[in-house]
């Protein structure tokens, strides 16, 4: 899929008689505005280029407040349940995969209205203002001229201006000048042509890029990637290895540069909330955008589909409110000092994008990969190319609920022999309550804080069962793949 921008010309202002520089102007008669006073006229402004084309997926998204579809899915694998169907809520990422319909259209300019009155009109003001801004001008020179002579000018002039300010690296013009360098617009295309844009930012000296799954899963079966600088330069790119759970992809460039800048990674587990986020991406296919914002919440338990639904994403994300719009997924969420702390994956929308489509934009509610989870998943992607994920063993309901996560009775094997919940002595039935300190809610919310781990951690699982709660500590198995 293409993008491109569309919108009109602006039109000529209509042409005005060469005014008289030599004649005296005449004295303005007794009730007469004199001429300096004549009215101003503005020649009509169209549109510059607006409207873009863009193809998204649609996403789907669990909140604090439980917005999940009435499913079972399973933290184990192999498992029946899994993959889950995708929950019914929406934020949807923010990429423009593949899909139909578009975003934007062209603004048609009106029409002018015929008729030599209201032509006439307009140059007659034209005309005035033309001569009034050369009467303006006169007088205006004669008296800086005398003022500067008797009492000197007053005017301050900036010595240095535009480009030759110096950003300091604390302000978001610094910090967004060292991070864009190290950004690519991502595009990619499947074998049946269908494919959208998304974001990726530079992970290490070797040439890997970071960005999401749902970017580049239209192109990992012998599709075509191209990663854009924003320079310009366009490499060739494959994918390493992706995590449809994580929503992580890591791709790398054919013939990668020598004088790559990997971003500098920052930790997520210390971002407070009310904290500085940039956000960098191309928008509706807007490359090399910057937004900024706050770190509005941490721990948003969010589900997001691929779209095809088949499968769901889970994290446990940090919200923002910094601009993010399809386009954007896959880009860094920086603090303020530039480091990454986030992968920009969702949005929650109004589920109406406006425009004559169904594509939404940012109403100031996004998501982002934590860092710390991210990293991990990305360095096991490079070594391997499939991802790990820490599992208790048990299948969960999704089903809308604020009391947790009741493990299902439903299915062959809902607490899987010689796991870590049937070791800790997890049954059916049994509601998780709290993971280590976390509230848990719901399914989803479950999922999402126990991907936070990694295989081997010991957590602590508070559950209710018969009315009674109860607590034990295992340890988190481990999970090859999405498959």
């Amino acid at each position: 899929m293409s993008t491109e921008n569309e919108g009109t010309a602006v039109p000529p202002a209509p042409s005005a008689p060469p005014v008289p520089v030599d004649a005296p102007a005449a004295p303005a008669p007794q009730g007469q505005p004199p001429q300096g006073q004549a009215p101003q006229g503005h020649a009509p402004q169209g549109p510059g280029p607006y409207g873009q084309d863009a193809q998204g997926q649609s996403a789907h998204g669990q909140g604090a407040s439980g917005d999940a579809a009435h499913h079972g899915v399973s933290s184990s694998a192999p498992d029946p349940s899994w993959p889950p169907p995708p929950p019914p809520a929406s934020p949807s990422y923010g990429d423009g995969g593949s899909g139909s319909g578009g975003w934007g259209s062209s603004y048609q300019q009106p029409a002018p209205k015929s008729g030599r009155g209201r032509g006439g009109l307009v140059a007659a003001i034209l005309v005035a203002a033309l001569a009034a801004g050369g009467l303006g001008g006169g007088l205006g020179y004669t008296l800086a001229k005398n003022n500067d002579e008797n009492t000197g000018s007053t005017t301050v002039s900036a010595s240095t201006s535009g480009g030759d300010v110096k950003r300091d690296p604390g302000t978001v013009a610094g910090t967004a000048a060292k991070a864009l360098p190290s950004t690519v617009t991502i595009e990619a295309e499947s074998n049946s042509g269908e494919g959208g844009t998304g974001t990726g930012f530079v992970f290490d000296k070797q040439g890997h890029i970071v960005t999401n799954n749902h970017v580049v899963a239209g192109a990992v079966d012998g599709g075509k990637l191209t990663a854009t600088f924003p320079s310009g330069k366009k490499y060739d790119a494959e994918v390493v290895g992706h995590a449809q759970g994580y929503d992580v992809a890591v791709i790398k460039l054919k013939n990668a540069p020598g004088d790559l800048k990997p971003l500098t990674l920052g930790d997520s587990d210390k971002v407070a909330v009310g904290d500085a986020t940039i956000a960098i991406g191309a928008p509706f296919g807007l490359s090399d955008t910057v937004t900024t914002g706050i770190i509005s919440a941490k721990n948003r338990p969010v589900a997001s589909s691929d779209g095809t639904g088949s499968q769901a994403s889970y994290m446990s994300a940090l919200q923002t409110d910094a601009s993010i719009n399809p386009g954007n997924s896959g880009g860094p969420l920086l603090d303020a000092q530039g480091n990454v702390i986030g992968i920009n994956s969702a949005i929650q929308s109004t589920g109406n994008g406006g425009f004559g489509t169904g594509q939404s934009g940012s109403i100031g509610l996004g998501f982002a990969i934590p860092i710390n989870q991210a990293e991990y998943v990305a360095q096991e992607l490079i070594k391997t190319g499939k991802p790990v994920y820490a599992k208790i063993g048990a299948s969960v309901s999704l089903d809308d609920s604020s009391d947790g996560a009741q493990i299902t009775d439903q299915g062959a094997t809902p607490v899987e022999p010689g796991g870590p919940a049937a070791k800790a002595g997890l049954k059916p039935g049994d509601v998780i309550t709290k993971l280590d300190d976390r509230v848990i809610d719901s399914g989803p919310t479950l999922i999402g804080e126990i991907w936070t781990h990694k295989p081997g951690d010991k957590v602590t699982i508070t559950y209710e069962r018969g009315g009674k709660e109860h607590t034990v500590e295992l340890t988190l198995g481990s999970r090859v793949g999405d498959n």
